[in-house]
């Protein structure tokens, strides 16, 4: 999946929480997504946030695919959460 094909996905099924700005930080290349609950969207736009997870983009897609646990990545230091944590935590299903 690429980055582009993430930001579509995660905007059908509306993936944000009203009112609160998550950035996910791929770090690199990759860039950000920033899932703007406030503006009802989900952009590859950079910008301040309520919460940032930073994960590298293979870990990432070792999440996605079910071959790495979110709490796994964030044990062994592979997922960093800054800022209100219980924005990650109410993301983990949606996401």
């Amino acid at each position: 999946m690429t980055k582009q094909e993430l930001v579509a996905k995660m905007q059908e099924g509306q993936a944000w929480i009203p009112g609160k700005r998550v950035k996910i930080d791929f770090g690199g290349g990759e860039g950000v997504v920033m899932l703007d609950g406030a503006a009802q969207q989900v952009t590859e736009e950079d910008g301040s946030a309520d919460t940032t997870i930073r994960v590298g983009w293979d870990d990432w897609q070792q999440m996605a695919a079910g071959q790495l646990d979110g709490m796994t990545a964030f044990m062994t230091g592979k997922l960093k959460v800054e800022g209100d944590m219980s924005n990650a935590m109410q993301l983990q299903g949606v996401l």
